[in-house]
């Protein structure tokens, strides 16, 4: 993976989830499982006062900063687990990105509690995962039907409310392959543990297809039908709610009783 991500990355996820992160110039921002560190740099180089990556990973931690000495940003690198951030202060960042690393996270839970912990009043968290909908490991698959002058594109899902690790192989070359473990969770867990969190969900989006994409890769012109990543936009309760909002959340007061006589 390069400066600007992979294929998948550069062509479907990445424009999704940048778009919904939105500026970052003059924030400070937490890549949370920054796996090489591309993404970190880049939102340095897009004008973050503070970009700091951190991922569980010491080959992931020293292959980012191998890159960063080679090519400074001023990106920041540090080996911890995500779900126990202690080296960092309540609120110590404006954003924090988790990009497509949550599901490989053993706990998730407690990772998303550290983000709500580490955001700022006013920050927003976003994060991309495979969709908990549609990419199920094995348990999921494409199904093509062709008919006379026409292609239908659909997609079998099984055992979707089954939690589970899962063994997940990746293709390093013709006769290589090497294997990561992934976390299936529902859509449901995902948004109870923000919940948990103290967040509340602002925005969902389902990334489509770049040309690119659709040019390189098979499954291209499938996923311009249905989406294999989700990216969610998060922030803390009550931080986007106005005024009007607000007042009628609040409890209403109880007129108190007149002391005036109702005798005739």
């Amino acid at each position: 993976m390069g400066e600007r991500g992979d294929l998948w990355h550069r062509a479907l996820i990445d424009p999704a989830l940048l778009r919904i992160l939105g500026s970052v110039r003059g924030l400070r921002v937490l890549d949370v499982g920054c796996g090489n560190g591309y993404l970190t740099r880049r939102l340095k180089r897009l004008g973050a006062t503070q970009s700091v990556g951190v991922d569980a990973a010491n080959a992931s931690i020293q292959l980012a900063r191998r890159r960063e000495a080679a090519h400074p940003t001023g990106a920041e690198f540090l080996r911890a687990d995500a779900a126990r951030l202690t080296q960092f202060e309540d609120g110590s960042f404006d954003r924090v990105v988790a990009n497509m690393s949550l599901m490989d996270i053993r706990d998730a839970a407690a990772t998303i509690r550290e983000v709500g912990r580490l955001l700022d009043p006013r920050g927003r968290f976003v994060c991309s995962i495979s969709h908990p909908c549609f990419d199920l490991d094995e348990q999921s698959a494409w199904v093509v039907e062709r008919r006379p002058y026409r292609e239908t594109i659909a997609r079998k899902i099984e055992g979707y409310r089954r939690e589970r690790s899962v063994r997940v192989p990746w293709k390093v070359s013709d006769t290589e392959m090497a294997y990561t473990t992934s976390f299936h969770r529902t859509l449901a867990t995902y948004s109870r543990y923000l919940n948990e969190a103290g967040l509340v969900i602002l925005r969902l989006d389902e990334p489509a297809p770049k040309p690119e994409l659709i040019r390189k890769s098979p499954q291209g012109r499938f996923i311009a039908e249905i989406p294999l990543h989700l990216v969610i936009e998060a922030a803390h309760k009550g931080t986007f709610l106005g005024p009007r909002t607000r007042a009628a959340r609040a409890k209403p007061k109880v007129p108190r009783q007149s002391r005036k006589s109702t005798r005739p």
